[in-house]
């Protein structure tokens, strides 16, 4: 691995600048490839942005760039996009520093921005070590996560196939999906999520095996699937839908006949529960029918207390004297009978007792 330093001009860096879908983003006179695969959408926002330009205009130094040499001569950016693309979309006109246009400076203003001096770090050497480099240096400003990472290590046609439809701002996985996943389209976590779910968690496996495939069909089909079978089960939307594991309820569930008007029944009862503390839970549950889904409210300390005053310090089941902190409170009436979670329906149990009734 080879890494040299050199001073770049922002004249030298924004000439030739595009920014469209057909040729990407490209700067440097055409030899810079400022968003390679493994890259992200900019992303800055406003404050950070303007920060960019507001260090150029006073002479601050901006921190050092890091580009990686290609076998063809020309460059792609490792780290430095997001600076990068502040300062030509500036240039460009897309945007006003302090209500003034970049057209709108005086001469000399313009001369002096364009003659500032980037210091950038030249990087060469073979594809796994570029990308090793770039792990290394992603420690400061907006850092990749895991999924951007795996975008890098297996960067290729699949990943760019992959994020035309889940990666872009108001992609088409955005489009029909933005309801029950939560996330980023351009921080790649509509497309990590996808990927979990029909590889059951194995991201990289799947990544690997399919790194030199074509396109992506097989990801966008079975995510259109996913989220067809959701509306179909459940046609009148929550906002409690939203990060539900979908995914693995469709994996597991696809098969089954459901009712959907007896599923939204269900759980437009469940949603006016005071016992059920978690409602994202009320979906899987009434198509599993698992509890545990649900995290039904517990007793308060007041209401076990209340309980084992009245029980005289005696499990109601071996009738054993225990201190309050030996024993563990539970539904007379279980909640799935229409027990609720108040004093009259408590009783205390000793751990053990306890331990054997649930799990029965």
């Amino acid at each position: 691995m080879q890494i040299k330093l050199k001073e770049i001009t922002i004249r030298e860096l924004v000439k030739g600048y595009q920014d469209n879908d057909e040729n990407g983003v490209i700067g440097y006179s055409g030899k810079l490839d400022i968003r390679p695969p493994y890259q992200r959408e900019f992303i800055y926002k406003y404050a950070q942005r303007d920060a960019v330009i507001d260090t150029v205009n006073k002479g601050f130094p901006l921190n050092v760039m890091y580009w990686a040499v290609r076998d063809d001569g020309n460059f792609e950016i490792i780290d430095g996009q997001q600076r990068t693309i502040s300062i030509s979309q500036y240039v460009e006109g897309d945007f006003a520093f302090e209500g003034r246009f970049f057209n709108n400076l005086q001469d000399d203003e313009q001369e002096k921005f364009l003659n500032y001096k980037l210091m950038v770090y030249f990087c060469s050497g073979k594809d796994s070590e570029k990308l090793k480099w770039f792990e290394t240096i992603n420690i400061a400003g907006e850092k990749l996560t895991d999924q951007e990472l795996r975008n890098a290590v297996y960067s290729g046609s699949w990943v760019t196939d992959a994020k035309r439809h889940f990666s872009k701002s108001n992609c088409a996985a955005y489009n029909i999906g933005s309801d029950y996943l939560v996330g980023s389209p351009i921080r790649q976590d509509y497309l990590e999520t996808a990927i979990k779910w029909l590889s059951k968690g194995d991201i990289k496996g799947y990544m690997g095996t399919h790194q030199h495939d074509p396109n992506a069909n097989e990801l966008w089909l079975y995510y259109q699937s996913v989220i067809g079978w959701i509306k179909v089960l459940f046609p009148k939307h929550r906002k409690e839908m939203k990060g539900v594991d979908w995914g693995d309820l469709y994996n597991n569930l696809k098969n089954k006949k459901f009712d959907a008007t007896k599923l939204e029944k269900q759980v437009s009862e469940l949603m006016m529960d005071d016992d059920v503390t978690k409602k994202s839970g009320i979906y899987p549950y009434v198509l599993t029918g698992k509890e545990s889904y649900l995290n039904i409210r517990s007793f308060s300390p007041q209401q076990k207390r209340e309980s084992y005053e009245r029980q005289k310090g005696k499990c109601v089941v071996c009738k054993k004297q225990f201190d309050i902190d030996e024993m563990e409170a539970d539904h007379i009436t279980p909640w799935h009978e229409g027990g609720k979670t108040h004093a009259k329906n408590c009783q205390m149990l000793c751990k053990e007792d306890n331990r054997r009734k649930s799990g029965k």
